[in-house]
């Protein structure tokens, strides 16, 4: 049995491989907004994300005739952002992971953090994740913002599987736990 790859036709995509000008700039407002919040959720950083957006579409404007239609163009431009976020991260040196840091400690059940009665509002979750370091920041965003699983984001990061599920791990207990201990001292 062969499988064929399906195509998503885009109108606005085959206007301006057709030379409309005026596409461009519909692409561009359709998806400036939530290409802006996955590159600012990797960099952490508002200049840097607005930067990482323009040369994101720079590079896809300008290579948009290699678009295959065998995903969505938002999907497409994604890839773009987040590995050039990525790019970023690393000619910055700031993406440091230790592959050999593969260890999760086992948190005593005295101290186990119950995560289903922590209710907390996005922007909340997302200002605290500011406070990680930018490999468990990274990998969250990647896992539970984008979507991706552990094996395509060990692909995207050039890390092995077993490095990003331990930084996901450390990622989420370290999360839990800040949130946690900001509940704490908002009831006291």
């Amino acid at each position: 049995m062969e499988l064929a790859a399906e195509y998503v036709k885009d109108e606005i995509v085959e206007r301006c491989l057709q030379g409309d000008a005026g596409g461009y700039t519909v692409l561009y407002k359709r998806y400036a907004t939530s290409m802006f919040n996955t590159t600012l959720r990797i960099v952490n950083n508002k200049k840097d994300a607005e930067d990482v957006l323009q040369e994101a579409f720079t590079d896809a404007f300008a290579n948009l005739q290699t678009f295959n239609f065998t995903s969505t163009f938002g999907a497409w431009l994604k890839k773009i952002v987040i590995n050039k976020s990525l790019n970023l991260l690393r000619k910055g040196k700031l993406l440091v992971i230790d592959p050999n840091d593969t260890i999760i400690e086992k948190i005593p059940e005295a101290e186990m953090i119950d995560e289903e009665h922590i209710h907390l509002q996005v922007a909340k979750i997302k200002k605290t994740m500011q406070l990680l370091n930018t490999g468990q920041r990274t990998v969250l965003t990647l896992y539970l913002f984008e979507g991706y699983d552990h094996e395509e984001i060990s692909e995207i990061m050039n890390i092995a599987p077993v490095t990003v599920r331990s930084q996901y791990m450390r990622a989420k207990q370290k999360l839990l736990t800040l949130l946690k201990n900001d509940n704490d001292a908002e009831r006291a």
